[in-house]
């Protein structure tokens, strides 16, 4: 998997160039949203210096960035809106993230959004109820152990922002997958899991806002999609890693 980087441009500009600096931006951010090699970039301005300027751009990789954008078509339409401003330059540096990352409280996680443990463990318990009586999933979960649906919503918790209580009291990523290594789940009944979630959400009384519901069903997609992967006859457990972090609209960067 390519590791990001971030690269910073610091400038300082003339208060009296700063209408066409922006406007030079405004056009070089073209070729930037057309390259394969970027992931985002913004441009944001001091408020206590208004001379002061960082251009903060997310490469798909260093090598990416000098060997793939700089040396396209696109780079060179780039440099022209803003070579004017290259002596203004104070910084150019690629920086790779670090462990030390989150979110502050001013955005609640999808964990607290929905309602804390309570409202993962109705979750659950609702859904199992269901799981047992389908014709199409009963058969998978055969011989259910008592603590199952517990454990699931310590997982879903997890994943959606809460506690760390499945990777403390059962395990990380790994553990997870290792439960779906062999059960052959077809495409039937991951389906089935999905919309049986989807309506155990309902029954549970967790919210109906189009923002957190998609972000619900974003991750019951990609999680299902990863255990049917990793049921099949030829799969390899992966390495160990931790539980991933799911938030507003926002998928981990994990690979099977």
């Amino acid at each position: 998997m390519t590791v990001q980087t971030v690269e910073y441009i610091r400038y300082r500009i003339p208060e009296e160039q700063s209408p066409q600096f922006l406007a030079a931006y405004t056009r070089a951010a073209v070729q930037l949203a057309a390259a394969p090699q970027c992931v985002s970039y913004e441009l944001a301005r001091s408020e206590e210096d208004f001379e002061n300027f960082i251009l903060r751009i997310i490469w798909t990789s260093t090598e990416n960035h000098l060997e793939g954008f700089r040396e396209s078509e696109l780079f060179e339409d780039f440099l022209a809106e803003i070579r004017p401003y290259v002596p203004s330059i104070q910084e150019m540096r690629h920086y790779k993230p670090t462990a030390v990352r989150g979110q502050g409280a001013a955005v609640p996680t999808l964990y607290a959004w929905a309602g804390g443990a309570e409202a993962f463990a109705r979750l659950t318990e609702v859904f199992y109820e269901k799981v047992l009586k389908d014709d199409v999933l009963a058969p998978v979960f055969a011989g259910l152990a008592s603590e199952h649906a517990e454990h699931v919503a310590l997982w879903l918790g997890e994943v959606f922002g809460g506690p760390a209580a499945y990777s403390e009291t059962q395990g990380g990523h790994g553990h997870m997958v290792a439960k779906h290594l062999g059960k052959g789940i077809t495409e039937v009944q991951r389906r089935r899991w999905v919309n049986l979630l989807q309506d155990a959400a309902d029954e549970a009384d967790l919210p109906t806002d189009a923002e957190f519901r998609s972000a619900f069903v974003a991750y019951a997609e990609w999680g299902t999609r990863l255990a049917v992967q990793f049921s099949g006859p030829d799969a390899v457990p992966p390495a160990e890693q931790p539980v991933p972090r799911w938030t507003w609209g926002a998928a981990p960067p994990y690979q099977g």
